[in-house]
């Protein structure tokens, strides 16, 4: 492979971050990351196509080249090369995102999402700026039934070691992944649960005796309660904890949230951060990586291929990011005038034109097309948004003291 001067900068930044691999797997790597952010693919024939049309090298050596990073070592040509191991860089990843970070708050998202009808994916990311960035995943064949507590037990044990234990960390999950053991394996962590359940469950306010069904807490749209007490019934399923029930007016279903931190210190629309990681499952899949179109049929081969999208997207969100913040907030439209609907309360963030994956693409282009060096961004997350001090006690709902039905 010709050394191009961009990809020799590319390939020395990735191994800046990741020291552990060898020259020819950083080199591969870079090549594979660099590769999707001139194809806008993950797709094998695209990357190959264009790096080999970029570098003047054929097409058939590229693409085996690129191929052979995904395999494992009896599938490779020559049997004295090693297999990438991604487990070796899921820390290293997520420090490279904490080398950059501008700030100790860092809130992560965790998802399962798919891969066409081939792949499951459980995958942790940070959140940033109406996105997100995989820093551990899982893939798994989609036709097999598996639970996901050991690999998510192993998931948070291992970025807890890429994060300094002075900053605050929160852990979104959605309803379909709430389990007592993720809940406890958060706290234990020394970081904060922001949890969604489902309203069938029930729940005892403290100070009170009798429990109380979810979905009475907050009963239609426009109604909020929060408080502490225990979740659920039942020896191995109860859960001390805080609930924040509230339902906005335009959303279909009330959200239902268990954080651990006392009610006054944490907000509901702090949640609304978890969509960020579904742009960024978005992303992978059809607006920015195309991952569906990748013939892959091998789970263990699929997670290398997530490695080069991770640092891609990585890469992409970074500059992206950076070059947003400086944008004048006075010349940025008001987008809330022409929805119907009045804005939310408490908005986390300004509604943005354009995602800061699309604004950080046309940088590293530039950039590549004017052959001047590579632009390297840092992450400058959006302030949190306050929470406001409670003016009153949260008011006793009059069904607290009534027995559930039969």
């Amino acid at each position: 492979m010709s050394c191009h001067p961009r990809v020799t900068e590319w390939t020395m930044t990735i191994q800046a971050y990741m020291p552990h691999l060898s020259k020819p797997q950083g080199t591969v790597l870079a090549l594979w990351s660099l590769g999707m952010v001139l194809a806008r693919s993950c797709a094998l024939p695209a990357v190959s196509a264009f790096l080999a049309t970029w570098l003047g090298r054929k097409e058939n050596t590229v693409r085996q080249q690129l191929r052979e990073c995904c395999y494992e070592v009896t599938a490779k040509r020559r049997t004295d090369r090693c297999a990438l191991a991604v487990e070796t860089c899921l820390v290293p990843l997520l420090a490279w995102v904490v080398r950059l970070w501008q700030g100790t708050q860092l809130a992560l998202a965790l998802a399962a999402t798919t891969l066409g009808t081939r792949f499951t994916v459980l995958v942790l990311s940070v959140v940033y700026r109406g996105c997100a960035i995989p820093v551990v995943w899982v893939v798994l064949s989609a036709t097999a039934k598996h639970a996901w507590r050991r690999e998510g037990l192993r998931m948070l044990r291992q970025v807890h070691r890429a994060v300094p234990r002075a900053w605050t960390v929160i852990v979104l999950a959605d309803r379909g992944l709430y389990a007592r053991w993720l809940f406890r394996r958060i706290t234990r962590l020394g970081w904060h649960p922001f949890v969604r359940i489902n309203p069938g469950g029930t729940f005892r306010p403290q100070g009170q005796v009798r429990r109380v069904a979810l979905k009475t807490l907050a009963p239609e749209p426009g109604t909020t309660w929060q408080g502490t007490g225990i979740a659920f019934k039942g020896r191995h399923r109860q859960l001390h904890c805080t609930l924040l029930a509230c339902w906005e007016t335009d959303y279909k279903d009330p959200w239902l949230i268990l954080p651990d931190l006392p009610p006054e210190a944490r907000a509901a629309c702090w949640y609304g951060w978890r969509a960020w990681s579904e742009q960024g499952c978005k992303i992978t899949k059809r607006a920015g990586w195309q991952g569906p179109r990748t013939h892959m049929t091998k789970p263990e081969r699929a997670a290398r291929l997530w490695l080069a999208v991770a640092v891609a997207t990585l890469w992409l969100l970074s500059v992206g990011g950076e070059a947003e913040e400086t944008i004048p907030a006075s010349t940025v439209p008001d987008v809330t005038a022409w929805v119907p609907t009045p804005p939310r309360m408490r908005r986390a963030t300004r509604l943005r034109l354009v995602s800061i994956f699309r604004r950080g693409w046309p940088l590293i282009l530039v950039a590549l097309l004017d052959q001047a060096p590579l632009p390297m961004g840092r992450f400058l997350p959006e302030p949190w948004p306050a929470v406001a001090a409670l003016e009153e006690p949260t008011p006793v709902l009059p069904d607290l003291e009534m027995p559930l039905a039969a």
